[in-house]
């Protein structure tokens, strides 16, 4: 199972963990950490072969930029039957249109400032194209929800999902959309769609048991 977790002068080494306790537990699973660092790239032939890719959080137009040379790759696992699961940044940029940061649309803010990525505008770039709606994160627990309705009344996507914390959807496959899908955890996913002239949104409470431990 690859592990992609981001590295600035060795957090990685007290971020990785966190990942591999929950995601493994006790089970005999090899884990191979991918590091991704500004400025560099991932080599692409690190994920053939694989049973699971896991992309953790943090920078968001870090992971981006990090992943872009295996994109492809990455595509072709997960068509492949590879699971692909994704915390925060990892949700972010696995759609065809990414959504990396921002705060503003239109000269007005849509979202808290500590969630912007550093970047004052609503800036969506190709994504991994795994999916095809847009991900934002943290929606309720961080306000983010605006920003997921402001790009869909502005048009500049057709669809965004929004998961809270504590929460994860569950897709069929990448080419399935939401059509299927579950939802586990404690908080809600919130569908924005574009109908009748308007933004509409719509929101889903789990149905599946929480996969995670009580974090207390």
């Amino acid at each position: 199972m690859a592990v992609v977790v981001f590295d600035h002068e060795g957090s990685a080494q007290r971020y990785l963990p966190a990942y591999t306790e929950v995601l493994v537990g006790s089970a005999a699973v090899e884990i191979q950490s991918v590091l991704v660092r500004r400025g560099r790239t991932v080599e692409p032939d690190i994920f053939v072969d694989l049973d699971g890719i896991v992309v953790a959080g943090g920078p968001t137009p870090d992971y981006l930029a990090g992943l872009s040379s295996a994109s492809a790759g990455i595509r072709a696992a997960v068509g492949s039957g590879v699971p692909y699961v994704g915390f925060s940044a990892g949700a972010m940029i696995a759609p065809d249109a990414a959504l990396i940061g921002g705060l503003r649309m239109a000269g007005l803010q849509v979202c808290p400032s500590d969630w912007s990525e550093g970047l004052d505008q609503v800036t969506v770039r190709p994504g991994l194209g795994l999916l095809s709606f847009t991900v934002d994160v943290h929606s309720a627990q961080a306000g983010t929800l605006g920003r997921a309705v402001a790009l869909v009344e502005a048009g500049e996507v057709a669809t965004t999902v929004g998961i809270d914390e504590d929460t994860c959807l569950v897709l069929a496959g990448p080419a399935s959309g939401l059509d299927g899908c579950s939802v586990a955890g404690s908080g809600s996913v919130w569908i924005v769609d574009y109908e009748q002239d308007r933004a509409v949104v719509s929101r889903i409470q789990a149905t599946l048991p929480n996969p995670l431990p009580d974090p207390a």
